[in-house]
Parts: structure tokens; C-alpha cells; sequence
């Protein structure tokens, strides 16, 4: 079936290479994965660390674009946050052994030529999930995998016995290695964190965790739902926030993206490693931006690759350029933990309309700047008319005619969304999609199936970020009930920040 209907390595790269490779195509590395030399420049892309039987080591799992990989052949290992001339995320290491992976069995074999796919022993040390491997010096990484699917769902987990907390940090790693999906986290008051894309893919996780990667028993927490701080309209001013010194000034203001813009990031359509002529050019002519505002964005966050944008709009500021590292640090922090209740921000668009700075570097570095960005960002924020956003799942159910009352009850009190109703050809089944909020997805399939005897089958996929209808900033709303449960649980002050104590005044 594969043979007969898709292209062999050898066509399908000379058409996928502009999409894989993130370096020049005309460079060596970039040409041999064109034409899927096996001669040329090794150049392989890790998607998967598989476990070994014994949960201890893992195979590295990936394809071989280019080249040919051997036993014993040294190699340079670049992670994911590898930039060609730099060191960070590079190791050069030797593969210890090249396998052939055939479902529950291995061969181990003495080498693999492009075009096939390879497990490799002994570089799953200096992996996390994914990455590249090449034996060229100059060569840049393929580009990481982006999936359709987000992390939404968290809970806390900490060992039955204390004394098993070495087991549990060492397990939370391997967890981290072997599922592309799943997040581990330690946050800053030391609580371990699993995240994951629905109640029963943290379920799953979980289990993996206690019985073969830590060993031990955990004490699992309440799921716990992200949120995402947005902003609906332009900021009602432009927010001014004073350095301590009081020797720089920031003014900025804020407003947003739009779905469309934050779809194509986050899908990496749009990003910071993109070709900035190319990406002027979408946002001029598919999103209205002016040319020049388009060429002078500074960087995206959180993680210098999210959904917010921060934009250079000044004109003729002095010393503007000595700063703007400091800027970027602020603007990660900032869309990293929003104002309203410490998370991520969405679908904003940050711009540094004025600046006055010092001309004495002395009193403009990062601990007078970055603290006066942040609170300036944080006041653009509660004057763009902020929202939170929540997680929806995309529920397909599938039941009988007659049990279809159970289904819109079950849906009713969960504010679900009806989307579609079809019905099933050739049997007296009906098909419901329905968009139906994450935070209210906690023991929707028993509630389902005991409103319908059992006979509705549903079907969750995570779908896209919906607008919490309400003002988080009026007190009694939904959204600020959320927003006030969230600070509660992260220790934060039991009052979202009012814009006046934010923005300086002249």
C-alpha cells in the first residue's frame, strides 16, 4: 500500500526540502537532502525517543535524509534551540550502534543509508524529544515537528513517600523523553507539573509514570486547566512607565493579532526564524500591517516563538538599540505570566511607541529596564480591554436516535456548543460535533454514557482557544471567578492590579 500509493524518499525530498531544511538550500548539507544522497553529508531528524524493555535507555528514533550512518560514527547531536555558530544545544558524541527497528523486534545492523529510518544507541542522553544529527560542520537543524494539539490539562503529582522523591524527578524526566505531547514542569515553589492534551492522556501518563518510569506511588492533584490572558481592542493610551532612577521613560501600547495571525505561529507559518522579507510580506499583504512596522518586529513570546509580537514603531529614538535586549527579556517575562492572573498571553501585539533613555549605559541596564518594561507591557494589557481565553475540545458523539435527549442534556449542562448534527448512512445512528470547554470535559464520558445508558460513544480532540464570555475585571463575573481561583493557587495577591498603579504618570 505504501509502495504503490506514496513517492519513494528519493522523489518526495526534492519537493519537501524547502519545508524540512532551515538552512540555505543550496548549501551542501541542503542539496545532498534534496537529491537523498547517501553519499553526501549525514543529516538525520530524531522524532522520537522509544523506550528500551527495561524503561532504563532509550532508542533514538528518527530518518536519514542524507548520508549514511554508522556504528560508531561521531557525530554533532543539535537540539531543538541550536543556532548554527553557536554552542548552546550542540554535542559531538559517537552513535554506538545503528538499529533496525521492526515493530517488537530489533536487528542491529552496521549501517543505514538515506532514505530509511533508523534507531540509534547512545545519544538519547543529550535529546529531549527531537532534534538533528549531522556529521557537517556548518550545518543548520530540520525544522521540529509542530502538532495540532496543545497541552491544556495539568496536574500536580508528588511521591506517596517523601523518601521517593529522587524516583519521581528521575521518572518525570524519562516521561518527558518518551511522549512527544506531555510537559514536566517544576514550577518555583517546587510542585511537579504533568500537562497534557486531555483528562485520558494524562491518565495514561500517570500510569506510565507510577508503574514503570519512577516505581513508586503518587499523590495526584485536581486537573487543573490552562487559561490565556488576551486583549480584544487597542489600548486607550499610550501606557508610560518610568525606570527607578527615573532617568528613562517607555510609552507603549498594545493591540491584537487576530485569530488568523496566532493560528499560522503557532502552526510556525510565521516565526522568528523565518526569512524577514518573507515575512513582511505576508503581514503586509495578508494582515494589513504597514511595511515598516512589518520589518522592524523585534521578537515573538513567550520563549522567543509564541503568539505575541513585539513591534519597534519609535521614530527617531536615541540609544533606542541599547535596550532592546532588556525589552525582549521584559517582553518574554511578560507574555510568559499575564497581569490578570500569571498566564500565557495571546494574540497581542506589543508596540514601543517612545522611548527617552539615558545617555550613560550606567543608568540604563537591564535591572532599571526590564522591571519599567514589564510594567509598562502589563499596563498596555489592562488598557486593551483584557479577556481570558479557555481551552475547547472538539467533541464528536455518536449514539442512537432515542438516546439523543440524553445527549443534548449532557452537552446543555457543560456549555457545550452544537456545531453539526448528521446522521450516520445506512443505520439509525446520529453524529453530534460540539464544541465543549476543557474545563468542563472532567468526567463528561461517564456523565454521558449515564444520561444515555450507556449507548453514546464521545470522541475529544482539542480545537482552538475560545474568548471566556465576560469581564475578568468585574467583580461576580465568570472570568474573574477563574481568574481569582488561579491566583489563589499560585500564591499570587487576591486583587488583579488596577491600571493606576501600572501606568507612571508625567
Amino acid at each position: 500500500m505504501v509502495i504503490n500509493h506514496l513517492p519513494s524518499p528519493s522523489v518526495a525530498q526534492k519537493h519537501r526540502v524547502s519545508h524540512l531544511y532551515e538552512g540555505p538550500l543550496d548549501d551542501e548539507c541542503g542539496i545532498a537532502i534534496r537529491e537523498c544522497d547517501p553519499e553526501g553529508p549525514l543529516m538525520i531528524y530524531v522524532a522520537k525517543m522509544i523506550p528500551t524493555t527495561d524503561f532504563s535507555r532509550f532508542f533514538a528514533f528518527g530518518r536519514v535524509f542524507s548520508g549514511t550512518v554508522s556504528s560508531g560514527q561521531k557525530v554533532r547531536i543539535m537540539g531543538p534551540n541550536y543556532h548554527p555558530g553557536k554552542r548552546e544545544d550542540l554535542f559531538e558524541k559517537s552513535v554506538q550502534r545503528t538499529v533496525l527497528m521492526m515493530g517488537r523486534y530489533l536487528e542491529y545492523i552496521p549501517d543505514v543509508p538515506a532514505g530509511n529510518v533508523v534507531g540509534l544507541v547512545g545519544v538519547d542522553q543529550y535529546l529531549l524529544k527531537q532534534g538533528t544529527i549531522s556529521t557537517h560542520p556548518d550545518a543548520h537543524t530540520i525544522r521540529s515537528m509542530k502538532y495540532s494539539v496543545s497541552p491544556v490539562v495539568r496536574v500536580a503529582v508528588e511521591p506517596k513517600v517523601p523518601a521517593d522523591l529522587p524516583k519521581l524527578i528521575h521518572g518525570l524526566k524519562l516521561l518527558s523523553k518518551s511522549d512527544p505531547l506531555v510537559q514536566c514542569i517544576t514550577e518555583e515553589g517546587g510542585q511537579h507539573i504533568v500537562a497534557g492534551c486531555g483528562e485520558l492522556h494524562v491518565e495514561i501518563c500517570l500510569n506510565d509514570l507510577s508503574k514503570e518510569y519512577a516505581g513508586c506511588e503518587l499523590v495526584v492533584s485536581d486537573p487543573i486547566v490552562q487559561y490565556r490572558e488576551t486583549i480584544t481592542s487597542e489600548s486607550s493610551e499610550a501606557c508610560l512607565a518610568k525606570t527607578s532612577n527615573k532617568l528613562n521613560r517607555i510609552y507603549c501600547s498594545a493591540s491584537p493579532l487576530g485569530d488568523r495571525l496566532c493560528e499560522m505561529i503557532e502552526k510556525g507559518e510565521i516565526g522568528p526564524n523565518d526569512d524577514s522579507k518573507a515575512r513582511t510580506k505576508i503581514l503586509v499583504e495578508e494582515f494589513s500591517w504597514d511595511r515598516i512596522d512589518a520589518g522592524r518586529l523585534w521578537t515573538f513570546g513567550p520563549e522567543g516563538s509564541g503568539p505575541n509580537i513585539l513591534v519597534n514603531t519609535t521614530k527617531g529614538v536615541q540609544n533606542l538599540e541599547t535596550i532592546q535586549d532588556s525589552l525582549m527579556t521584559a517582553f518574554n517575562w511578560t507574555t510568559k505570566e499575564g497581569a490578570i492572573c500569571g498566564e500565557q498571553w495571546r494574540g497581542v501585539r506589543l508596540n514601543v511607541v517612545d522611548a527617552l533613555i539615558h545617555s550613560d549605559a550606567v543608568h540604563r541596564g537591564g535591572p532599571q529596564i526590564i522591571p519599567a518594561g514589564r510594567r509598562c507591557f502589563y499596563a498596555t494589557q489592562m488598557s486593551a480591554s483584557p479577556r481570558l481565553q479557555e481551552p475547547m475540545f472538539l467533541a464528536e458523539i455518536t449514539a442512537p436516535r432515542e438516546a439523543m435527549k440524553g445527549v443534548y442534556q449532557c452537552l446543555g449542562q457543560r456549555r457545550a456548543s452544537l456545531q453539526e448534527e448528521n446522521q450516520v448512512s445506512g443505520a439509525d445512528m446520529m453524529q453530534v460535533k460540539a464544541y465543549l470547554p476543557v474545563a468542563e470535559s472532567f468526567g463528561f464520558t461517564a456523565h454521558l454514557r449515564s444520561l444515555t445508558a450507556g449507548q453514546a460513544f464521545p470522541q475529544c480532540v482539542f480545537d482552538h482557544w475560545a474568548i471566556l464570555p465576560g469581564d475578568p475585571l468585574h467583580q461576580g463575573s465568570k472570568p474573574n471567578q477563574v481568574a481569582m481561583d488561579v491566583r489563589r493557587r499560585k500564591g499570587m495577591k487576591n486583587a488583579i492590579p488596577p491600571l493606576s498603579e501600572l501606568v507612571d504618570r508625567l
